[in-house]
């Protein structure tokens, strides 16, 4: 009997082996049914012989074998994902719902074996075929096992940064009222100095990771634009950073007309983290340098400083969320989870913008950012 007129045959008593494996799986399997364990066995079986008997020519089944091949079984990987995401939701880790892959394969190799009276080559080719479905079947399930891992995570990240908001808020606040009602000296006013402070990077690193969590659960960056001035934002923020930062001075450069129309506290985003990443990774804040374009339909934003350069080989992941540069890898101090240019981007594509780097011993970095004046 051929493998695929063999499992179809035979599915109810492998599924039922099925579910004495995935029972023994604890502490998840515990607290399920009969056919909570079974979940999508008997699906997945049933596709798996369908696939079987469809043609497949040798270079698709090389293409296959390397994981190229054409969706040809749709069924299959829809109850392979399905498996997945249900393992998931009650508790199985990734490791115990892949070995249930394992002992179905076992299973059914071995029940059909001890079937046979005489086997032949086109026997072999069933079992190639067979492997071929299963690790298919494998491939969607763990997919979509990672999918809901990284969405659960995601979410708990949310309810965190949300959730950090209001004791952040009430420390910066108690900061402040005690600097303005109480007559600190000396140590107790540098001590309430270095709290508000604290207080105002931990605020900034939240924000910073409740937009990368907004990203990666599908969410554009909201912005609600309005008529302003680039170069007024820009004034604002290098003050902003010289107050954190006294001993820094950068430079503003501004050419031609820098209104439009954008989100403020967006840009406010944008121009922080461009200027704090300057006089981060600059050799010298006093060679920091802000420049605005006048380009017709849009405005220029560039941040120059002159440093280490930016590797080559790190140009094309510098946008890309919790990277971190060279020297925070070595353990300089950082106030920052490598989301700051991240962010940076976000905000661009949010406007309908560009952003571009370019780093070299001579010349420096430069973050060059065009942004259209109307959204």
């Amino acid at each position: 009997m051929r493998l695929s007129e063999f499992i179809v045959c035979n599915v109810d008593p492998i599924v039922a082996e099925w579910e004495q494996f995935a029972a023994t799986i604890t502490p998840a399997a515990g607290y399920m049914d009969a056919e909570g364990l079974r979940d999508h066995a008997k699906a997945i079986l049933l596709a798996a012989a369908r696939d079987m008997n469809k043609p497949q020519s040798p270079d698709e089944q090389a293409a296959k074998a390397k994981g190229d091949g054409p969706e040809k079984t749709p069924s299959l990987d829809q109850a392979g994902a399905s498996h997945g995401e249900l393992r998931h939701t009650v508790g199985f880790d990734l490791v115990q719902m892949t070995s249930e892959f394992r002992h179905l394969r076992a299973c059914v190799i071995r029940r059909w074996v001890d079937s046979l009276e005489a086997p032949d080559m086109t026997y072999f080719q069933d079992m190639i075929r067979f492997n071929e479905a299963i690790d298919e079947a494998l491939a969607e399930s763990t997919a979509a096992y990672a999918e809901q891992v990284n969405r659960s995570r995601d979410i708990f990240l949310a309810i965190l940064g949300h959730d950090l908001r209001a004791p952040l808020q009430a420390v910066s606040m108690s900061t402040e009222l005690l600097l303005r009602k109480a007559t600190l000296e000396g140590d107790a006013l540098a001590c309430a100095h270095n709290i508000k402070r604290g207080a105002r990077h931990m605020a900034a690193m939240v924000s910073d990771l409740l937009e990368l969590v907004r990203s990666r659960l599908g969410k554009s960056l909201p912005i609600e634009p309005a008529p302003m001035d680039l170069a007024e934002a820009a004034r604002a923020a290098i003050a902003e950073a010289c107050a954190g930062n006294p001993n820094c001075s950068p430079v503003l450069h501004i050419d031609g007309d820098t209104r439009g129309v954008w989100d403020a506290g967006r840009i406010d985003q944008l121009l922080q983290n461009l200027i704090g990443n300057a006089l981060q990774h600059g050799s010298n804040t006093q060679q920091v340098t802000l420049t605005l374009q006048d380009e017709a339909d849009a405005v220029c934003l560039s941040v120059h400083n002159f440093g280490t350069p930016i590797p080559e080989d790190a140009l094309g992941t510098i946008f890309d969320p919790l990277v971190r540069s060279a020297d925070e890898e070595l353990g300089q101090p950082s106030t920052s989870l490598g989301l700051g240019l991240f962010i940076v981007r976000e905000v661009v594509n949010a406007h309908g913008g560009t952003i571009e780097v370019s780093s070299n011993e001579a010349d420096g970095t430069r973050f060059s950012v065009v942004l259209p004046r109307q959204v």
